[in-house]
């Protein structure tokens, strides 16, 4: 749709969501891959974020990653912007200004800027209006909002893959790679080397890669040297070990042997959280040049990080778990973090999920875990519904163990879903919700403050 005298532009962050929704119907569920349409439209926007970057890739472990960068260079005193998708409440979560989320008056006139490179008016050889999808155009508008924000690092999380991606646009001065898993097969490929492939697409020529995937594929090496990247890999060129007390993280002495010791955990909890903390303190090294940083904001920043959804725990009784986990892999860590939790009578799990993720692989890990399910219903027409939910869930002996159910319920809405299982809960017990963003997200807007009020915390 080209908005003309006759279709004024959109006014209000809103009214600017829902023109980019109705862009580009067209993809994969709304997807369309490549780099092509929106590297005109930000040639036409001469977009440039003028400072260092460092760009995030990855299966899980993204958001945690960002958050702990920002963290710590904002305890080092600078000016940090963050761009991360999808957010879990409000869209202006996704870019964060020094810590902060933008103001919906501070999107608003980048996306004005957007839509009028997008109709061609930015005196390219190239004429004619471009066609963005949802992510692309919003994209934009949040590097141009970085961009005029004087920024002294910028914190890009790739939305999906990585190669084709819209944020790869911008060429990052280290690249950073979390752990790789199966995830977007369709999209993506069906391993984790054509996977790893397709993150391996932000490493740039001369310029720092940190790899912090214990394990990664060799399709992320090959590309490495292929390129020319600086390659950083967790367990050869730096490492951690820690013990139930403390942690400690070295760097080989070929990258200048850096060292810390004694550091707290992380404030985000879980396990898994120690692999992404020692990626960030290798990307702080790799930039350590133009962004010196002190050991003391590096424990303030990793003792201070705050993500929601990833293993957040709401104060109250029943005990409430959060977290975005949404793919094998992420559940996987979900059920150790689980585990380590200790003894709780009865754990209650609300969850809702997306059609196309490996459900019996998430069951299989997390289902003995779990003694009733409340299902729920999601508002994306690529979501499982939560009949289906159950049907899979009856079937599977992870989670139907003797051919007896534990569903519990289904329901509309993940807040419908929470209230049931707090209704149902003892206060001794505990419920997990899990499984989307959309389902963290929805009891997070509509239901966790009041019911914390109502109920958790009685």
């Amino acid at each position: 749709m080209s908005l003309t005298a006759t279709h004024p532009l959109p006014s209000t962050l809103s009214e600017w969501l829902d023109h980019c929704e109705r862009q580009h119907p067209q993809g994969i569920s709304g997807i369309e891959l490549g780099l092509d349409r929106v590297q005109r439209v930000a040639q036409r926007m001469h977009l440039d974020l003028g400072c260092p970057v460092i760009t995030v890739a990855g299966t899980n472990g993204k958001g945690s990653t960002c958050a702990m960068l920002e963290a710590i260079y904002s305890e080092a005193g600078y000016r940090t912007g963050v761009y991360s998708s999808p957010h879990l409440v409000h869209f202006e979560e996704r870019c964060r200004i020094g810590r902060e989320p933008v103001r919906a008056d501070a999107l608003e006139p980048a996306f004005a800027e957007v839509e009028t490179a997008r109709q061609g008016d930015g005196g390219d050889s190239e004429t004619g209006a471009v066609q963005l999808t949802y992510f692309e155009f919003t994209t934009l508008a949040i590097l141009r909002t970085l961009s005029r924000s004087g920024l002294d690092v910028a914190i890009l999380e790739i939305g999906l893959g990585g190669r084709l991606d819209a944020v790869n646009i911008i060429d990052p001065d280290c690249a950073v790679i979390t752990s790789i898993a199966l995830d977007h097969m369709a999209l993506l490929g069906n391993d984790r080397e054509a996977i790893g492939y397709e993150k391996a697409g932000i490493m740039r020529t001369g310029r720092a890669v940190v790899v912090s995937d214990p394990v990664p594929p060799q399709s992320v090496l090959d590309r490495a040297l292929e390129v020319g990247a600086e390659l950083w890999r967790l367990g050869k060129d730096f490492h951690f070990a820690g013990d139930q007390q403390q942690w400690g993280w070295a760097m080989h002495p070929s990258h200048g042997g850096r060292k810390y010791s004694g550091l707290a955990y992380p404030a985000l909890r879980g396990a898994n959280q120690l692999v992404n903390a020692s990626g960030v303190l290798a990307a702080i090294e790799a930039l350590r040049v133009r962004l010196p940083v002190t050991a003391q904001a590096v424990r303030n920043g990793l003792a201070m990080v705050e993500l929601p959804g990833r293993f957040q725990i709401v104060p109250g009784s029943p005990t409430l778990v959060l977290d975005v986990a949404h793919n094998p892999h992420s559940v996987a860590a979900l059920a150790e973090n689980l585990d380590a939790m200790g003894f709780y009578p009865t754990t209650h799990a609300v969850f809702g999920a997306m059609a196309d993720k490996d459900l019996d692989a998430m069951l299989v890990r997390i289902g003995p875990l779990v003694d009733r399910w409340y299902l729920t219903d999601l508002p994306l027409p690529r979501a499982s519904s939560a009949a289906a939910l159950a049907q899979a869930l009856d079937a599977s002996p992870a989670t139907a163990p003797g051919g007896q159910s534990r569903v519990a319920g289904c329901h509309p809405t993940p807040l419908d879903a929470l209230r049931a299982a707090v209704s149902a809960a003892d206060p001794a017990d505990r419920i997990v919700v899990f499984g989307s963003f959309h389902t963290v997200g929805g009891v997070l807007r509509d239901g966790v403050p009041r019911l914390a009020a109502r109920h958790l915390a009685n």
